[in-house]
């Protein structure tokens, strides 16, 4: 294992906030020259300037084909390659399926399940070259489907699928793919919920519990990616001590 990225490029999507902006700063402090991408291009510019090593920011909306393939484009204009891949961007909208906003399930298939596919397909040749790594952020509930998660979780058993048909298509040309699964985690995810009752239960489950930190995520991030060339972390599962599903 290599405790260094030094000389590797990595793509961070949804940068601004949680999970992706801790892991694009524990890939900087790896020594990764790293791009990070989100629409909130305000808290982007303030995770730049606090890196420990050179870090683009790129509006990036990956609902949006070709805002994605600009994203892309734009890091290997910077940096002359792509390494490295962290699928992160996401929402949880969590409802009954009983009188949904079927918005939401739009929304969420669009940024969680397309979003991560997109990007993947705009990455794929760069990646291919540098034989590098695709990081997925999926779930617990990619594994275990729950009441009032049923949308998200089908977007997070997407995820793993597709990871797992990527992983065929590629491992043996040196490309890694990486599905990190965490369990419950202290960020904003959870105030996305619009159903009152639902942000309710999901603060109060949160709060039963020591949840994960996003360091505790981007940690894994960096112990799959810097394992020596033949060694594939292909899934970590990583849960709460106190989570018991």
């Amino acid at each position: 294992m290599s405790d260094t990225l030094d000389g590797k490029v990595a793509l961070v999507t949804g940068a601004s906030s949680g999970i992706g902006q801790t892991t694009a700063l524990a890939l900087s402090k790896a020594g990764a020259r790293v791009a990070v991408g989100a629409r909130r291009t305000d808290r982007l510019q303030s995770l730049t300037q606090g890196a420990p090593g050179e870090m683009l920011a790129i509006e990036l909306d990956v609902t949006d084909l070709q805002s994605v393939k600009n994203a892309v484009a734009a890091t290997v204009d910077r940096f002359r390659s792509l390494d490295i891949l962290v699928n992160n961007a996401g929402v949880m909208l969590s409802s009954a399926i009983l009188g949904a906003d079927t918005t939401e399930w739009t929304r969420m298939v669009e940024t969680n399940l397309l979003g991560s596919m997109y990007t993947v397909h705009a990455a794929l040749p760069h990646l291919l070259d540098s034989k590098g790594a695709v990081v997925q952020i999926s779930s617990t509930s990619g594994r275990t489907a729950s009441a009032a998660s049923g949308v998200y979780a089908a977007t997070k058993f997407g995820i793993n699928a597709f990871s797992e048909a990527l992983r065929q298509e590629v491992t043996e040309q040196g490309v890694r793919v990486v599905v990190i699964e965490p369990g419950f985690v202290s960020t904003e995810l959870t105030s996305h919920i619009t159903d009152p009752a639902i942000q309710a239960a999901a603060k109060s489950m949160a709060e039963s519990m020591r949840t994960l930190q996003p360091e505790d995520i981007a940690g894994a991030v960096v112990y799959a990616v810097t394992q020596p060339e033949h060694v594939a972390v292909n899934e970590i599962l990583i849960r709460p001590t106190d989570q018991t599903r």
